[in-house]
């Protein structure tokens, strides 16, 4: 069975090349505008591995992941920002997010960090 990604972005390029890219790598992939949208998939379906953007237009991505924590704990978490911030990069460490990535973010990166997180967590 094929992983389940959850992309959750506000731009909706981003959403368009990550699904893209992950889709072509093996991925099930599925996206969210905003952090209201991804609870809600968050709340009918476990996702392998979950796409968050640090900046959403109805609350902060570190928020999302707290409020759905129980939900995300044998999840791989990957926080995305274009507006990196070593605070941010502590507290997003912090609370268990597996990669912290600035944008732009190169596809093969992805795919690598993803891929080497997942094996991690299936050890």
């Amino acid at each position: 069975m094929n992983k389940m990604v959850l992309i959750v972005d506000d731009d909706k390029s981003v959403l368009r090349t990550f699904s893209r890219i992950l889709q072509k790598a093996g991925f099930d992939a599925q996206c969210a505008e905003t952090g209201n949208e991804a609870i809600e998939k968050l709340s009918k379906q476990t996702f392998d591995v979950v796409l968050v953007d640090y900046r959403l237009p109805d609350m902060d991505g570190t928020d999302l992941l707290i409020k759905m924590h129980d939900k995300l704990c044998n999840s791989v978490k990957l926080m995305v920002t274009g507006l990196p911030s070593l605070d941010l990069g502590t507290k997003a460490i912090d609370m268990g997010i597996d990669v912290f990535l600035v944008k732009p973010v190169k596809p093969d990166e992805l795919l690598i960090l993803i891929k080497e997180k997942l094996n991690q967590k299936n050890l």
